[in-house]
C-alpha cells in the first residue's frame, strides 16, 4: 500500500481511502483579531469543515460505494477538530484519526503535511483526497506536500473523477482555455475543486451511527515525528484591510450624471 501499493491483489477488500479534513471558521463568521495580534479571536466564531474538503469527502464515499473498502477521515490540529471529524463520520466515513497539535493554528503547511503524511502512511492509504485549499490560509499546499513526502503522484484542483476500476482512475481539471484529462493509478493524492460533485447531507441515522464509530487521537510522537522540527511558516501579525474611502454620487438628470461619471473615469481613475 502507500506508497508501494499497487495491483488488484492488494485491494481484494476494496480501496483504503483517507480524506484530509481541516476545521475552519465559517465564511459567514465575523472575524476579529485576537489581542496578541497573531490569531483570530475564537469567541462567537462558528467552525465548520473546510468547504473544499466536503467535495473530497463525497468523492471518497462514492469510491467506497462503488468498490468497497474503508474511508478514514484524518485531521491535524487542536482537540476542537474532533467536531469536524464527527461530521465526517456522520456522512459515512468508517473511522477517524486526529493528530493533536495545537501549534498548527499558525498556518505552517509543511508541518501539517508531515503529520498528515505520517497518518496516511500508518493507514496504508490507496487514495488520499483533500480540498484544493483551506479557506482560512488558502495556501493550496498541503495536499501536494503530502504527496511529495510520500513519494506518490498527485493531481490538484480536480473537477471530475471517473473510476472504471479500483486500479485506474480518470481525473479532469480545468486549465486556461480548456480541460485536462489525466489517467492515474493508486496510490495517488487528489485535491478537490468546486464542481467535482454535490456533497451529501448527513442523515439522522448517520448522525446517530457516528457516535459509535471509532475516533482515535494520537500525538506527533505516536507517529514517529519529533516535536522539535522548526516551523516553515510563522504568522508574525494580522491586521484588518484598510477602510474603503467614501464613494461618490453623480447627481442631476441621466445625461448630466453620465458626463460626470465619464469625467471621473477619465480624470480620476484614468481608465478611459
Amino acid at each position: 500500500m502507500c506508497p508501494e501499493a499497487s495491483g488488484q491483489a492488494e485491494r481484494e477488500d476494496g480501496l483504503k481511502i483517507t480524506v484530509l479534513v481541516k476545521q475552519v471558521p465559517s465564511s459567514e463568521a465575523r472575524i476579529k483579531i485576537a489581542a496578541e495580534g497573531k490569531t483570530i479571536d475564537p469567541a462567537e466564531v462558528a467552525y465548520v469543515i473546510n468547504p473544499y474538503d466536503e467535495y473530497a469527502i463525497e468523492a471518497a464515499l462514492r469510491l467506497k460505494e462503488k468498490f468497497g473498502g474503508e474511508v478514514i477521515a484524518i485531521s491535524a490540529g487542536p482537540a476542537k477538530a474532533e467536531e469536524a471529524l464527527r461530521s465526517c463520520l456522520a456522512l459515512g466515513a468508517d473511522r477517524a484519526l486526529l493528530v493533536r497539535d495545537d501549534s498548527l493554528a499558525g498556518g505552517d503547511s509543511a508541518a501539517a503535511a508531515r503529520l498528515l503524511a505520517a497518518a496516511c502512511r500508518r493507514a496504508e492509504a490507496d487514495v488520499i483526497l483533500c480540498g484544493k485549499l483551506s479557506i482560512d490560509f488558502e495556501n493550496s499546499a498541503v495536499g501536494v506536500q503530502v504527496a511529495e513526502i510520500l513519494g506518490i503522484p498527485h493531481v490538484s484542483v480536480v473537477t471530475g473523477l471517473e473510476a472504471g476500476s479500483p486500479d485506474r482512475f480518470e481525473v479532469r481539471r480545468e486549465i486556461e482555455g480548456g480541460a485536462e484529462v489525466i489517467e492515474v493509478a493508486p496510490p495517488v493524492v487528489l485535491t478537490a475543486n468546486k464542481g467535482l460533485n454535490e456533497p451529501r447531507y448527513a442523515s439522522l441515522k448517520g448522525i446517530m451511527a457516528a457516535k459509535k464509530k471509532p475516533l482515535e487521537a494520537v500525538t506527533p510522537a505516536d507517529l514517529g515525528i519529533a516535536g522539535d522540527a522548526p516551523a516553515g511558516t510563522t504568522v508574525v501579525g494580522m491586521e484588518y484591510p484598510p477602510a474603503r474611502s467614501e464613494g461618490k454620487r453623480a447627481t442631476g438628470d441621466a445625461a448630466e450624471a453620465a458626463r460626470t461619471l465619464v469625467g471621473w473615469l477619465r480624470d480620476d481613475a484614468r481608465i478611459l
